[in-house]
């Protein structure tokens, strides 16, 4: 079975809301190829290694949180973009690319996610009030030290990650936002979190745990982020009856 190309691109902008946020990059169709799928291949990051791999796949469209056309990034369809690029058209592959609208999803979006693989309750956004939020605030049903939470998030995301405690609070309530967002931390601290999660960490921000009193925990960018676009890829399977691969190109960040 093969959809329309333009009806899957459709969907996933009104399901995503793309219209209700400012981004750094343009979120939805970024390479377009073939005018019907079949095949839908998703993973993090549009990298040379994941294209490859769609294209032995024999996907029709590519589905990723990082995509291309970032501000501030060169506009020359040069080198390693050219490349990538190239080989998308050279085999008729779409490029769909959703960023923030996929961390803020409720469902499918990259914070949901970690929250049920976690198994954090979520209560409401860090952005009080906003459904849409990029990031989150919640709670887990059982009280624990600030180890045995990130011995709890390295075991779920078989990924290693690294905690900087604030005081001997234990963590009951947790914010968290995905990939690259370790300075929400202030935000996390205002809405009285015991511990805040993202993916990347920074000079300032283990000063500001230790100073402020709250954990942090660096999941991993990657690790954090692996979530979303296949969660995507299986409700877009789903509602529109084709095939969907996701395909995880390891990554330590």
């Amino acid at each position: 079975m093969s959809v329309a190309l333009k009806d899957i691109v459709s969907y996933c902008n009104d399901y995503l809301s793309v219209d209700r946020f400012k981004d750094y990059c343009p979120n939805g169709l970024q390479v377009e190829g073939k005018g019907t799928v079949s095949k839908i291949v998703s993973g993090v990051t549009a990298s040379q290694a994941l294209i490859d791999a769609a294209v032995e796949s024999g996907a029709d469209l590519l589905l990723v949180h990082h995509g291309y056309f970032w501000k501030g990034e060169a506009e020359p369809l040069v080198g390693i973009k050219g490349n990538r690029i190239r080989t998308l058209m050279k085999h008729d592959i779409s490029l769909l690319a959703y960023h923030l609208p996929l961390d803020a999803h409720p469902e499918v979006g990259n914070n949901a996610q970690l929250a049920k693989i976690i198994g954090i309750h979520i209560e409401d956004g860090m952005d009080q009030g906003n459904p849409l939020s990029v990031g989150n605030v919640g709670s887990i049903s059982q009280p624990m030290s600030a180890t045995a939470f990130s011995d709890l998030v390295s075991d779920k995301l078989n990924r290693k990650a690294v905690l900087v405690e604030g005081d001997s609070r234990t963590v009951k309530r947790v914010a968290w936002c995905t990939g690259s967002a370790e300075r929400m931390i202030e935000r996390a601290d205002q809405l009285g979190a015991d511990i805040f999660i993202s993916g990347e960490i920074s000079e300032p921000v283990v000063h500001y745990a230790r100073e402020a009193g709250i954990h942090y925990l660096s999941a991993g960018h990657h690790a954090t982020e692996r979530y979303g676009a296949k969660a995507l890829g299986e409700h877009l399977s789903k509602t529109f009856g084709i095939e969907h691969q996701f395909i995880d190109i390891d990554n330590p960040a």
